[in-house]
């Protein structure tokens, strides 16, 4: 289940319903998915075939079209990282920047440990939206943020897209923003 960390306070926010409520006055969507109707032998594994990504569009393909219909998404795929991913390093470095899109950006955690780091409100600053498998977080068009993996460095997630490009970014500059 999500946990956020507030960076000014340290303050901790736990509890879907409460998780939710907070993340809905920051304008982020949360919800979260049933992550056990994966089958057992893709729930932590992080190097997949292709046919093993397709059994998990498939398994949560419900829940990916229903979210679709609702919020305009077009396109999605899957993303599985750890150490096993070539250059993985390098690929943390281009997320690790804060920054914006001109459509939201949206993950579905099926198996792993991510983190955005989200600016919020003015009263708020900056904060941590920590995700583990079954969380699914949409970051709306021009709200700074950045994404990254947790100390585990595994995650497979689903992405949906409006733009059938995919993932492009716009650089955030923010001398407020300090890396925790």
């Amino acid at each position: 289940m999500a946990e956020i960390r507030i960076r000014n306070t340290n303050e901790r926010i736990s509890g879907e319903e409460n998780v939710k409520s907070f993340l809905e006055q920051q304008e982020v969507l949360y919800e979260h998915w049933n992550p056990g109707q994966l089958p057992a032998s893709l729930q932590e594994k992080f190097i997949l075939s292709d046919e093993e990504k397709q059994q998990i569009l498939d398994t949560f393909d419900s829940e990916i079209r229903d979210l679709a219909g609702r919020r305009g998404y077009k396109t999605w795929d899957l993303i599985a990282l750890s150490d096993a991913t070539p250059n993985l390093n390098e690929l943390l470095k281009k997320f690790e920047q804060v920054h914006t899109h001109t459509e939201d950006e949206v993950r579905a955690i099926t198996a792993g440990k991510g983190i955005f780091i989200i600016k919020g409100s003015e009263d708020v600053g900056y904060f941590d939206v920590e995700l583990e498998a079954g969380d699914v977080i949409s970051v709306p068009e021009n709200k700074a943020h950045f994404f990254t993996l947790m100390e585990n460095r595994k995650i497979v997630a689903v992405r949906l897209f409006i733009e059938t490009e995919g993932w492009i970014a716009h650089p955030y500059d923010d001398p407020s923003f300090q890396k925790a």
